[in-house]
């Protein structure tokens, strides 16, 4: 069975995370099935929403380490920059369930969200300080317009993770539940959505997002840039090889 569901049924198309045992992280093969899945979606006239979800007990790790080490992104043209510009361009809605850890990307994809769901054991992170590298999804851009300046730079810099009721007040999320009634109450949301005119949600969606697009694709860009370049770095060797090795890092000397 594939590691990403995807199935459309009353103009939503859901997607959902199908790697439970290695906490949905996220390797470079589901990163191309979550791009071609909205680039699908985007195309599909009769498909109006996306919802993506992952568990009642954890929403994504974030990436994969040990495919992301053997298969780092090399270019503009690799999988998961092709879905972060996917997401991020996304004309139609999309909203999200999440339960359990989303750490890294987990959190970062939210940003490009419409509506975000979350169950009460929702813990959000952002720890790419904390492995030598620097925020990606135009999430240095996104997280400070959102949270204001100095929440996002506790976010950011020290990578800790925040909660469900902590992303509630900063407007990351619009509603907290219980875990196992989460993505039902996305799928509702998100069959809501699929029953209006297509045009008006697709318009009033880039209002909303005019001032901002240009914007996002530029961060994004650099960003991806700084961490291509940070990746190959001292700092980010370190930290991954003590990951690997289920050790500190030691930045004394990086």
């Amino acid at each position: 069975m594939s590691d990403i569901l995807v199935h459309t049924e009353a103009g939503v198309t859901t997607l959902t995370f199908n790697r439970v045992d290695k906490k949905n992280s996220i390797t470079s093969s589901m990163y191309a099935e979550l791009a071609d899945a909205l680039d699908a979606a985007r195309d599909d006239a009769a498909v109006r929403c996306v919802l993506i979800q992952g568990d009642a007990t954890i929403f994504s790790a974030g990436n994969d380490i040990g495919d992301f080490l053997n298969k780092p992104p090399s270019n503009q043209e690799s999988p998961v920059f092709r879905f972060l510009r996917g997401i991020a361009a996304f004309p139609k809605p999309v909203v999200a369930a999440v339960c359990g850890p989303a750490v890294g990307i987990g959190t970062t994809l939210l940003f490009h969200c419409d509506l975000v769901y979350a169950g009460d054991n929702a813990a959000f992170s952002m720890p790419f300080v904390n492995l030598g590298l620097c925020p990606e999804a135009a999430s240095s851009l996104l997280v400070p317009q959102m949270f204001g300046y100095h929440r996002a730079a506790e976010a950011l810099l020290l990578g800790e993770p925040f909660m469900a009721e902590a992303a509630l007040e900063v407007g990351l999320v619009n509603r907290v539940l219980p875990p196992t009634e989460c993505n039902a109450y996305a799928q509702q949301q998100a069959r809501k959505l699929a029953a209006k005119p297509l045009s008006a949600l697709i318009e009033t969606k880039r209002l909303l997002k005019k001032t901002q697009s240009a914007a996002v694709v530029e961060r994004m860009d650099e960003e991806g840039a700084s961490f291509g370049r940070m990746l190959r770095e001292p700092a980010a060797r370190e930290a991954f090889t003590a990951f690997m090795e289920k050790r500190r890092p030691d930045f004394s000397k990086v």
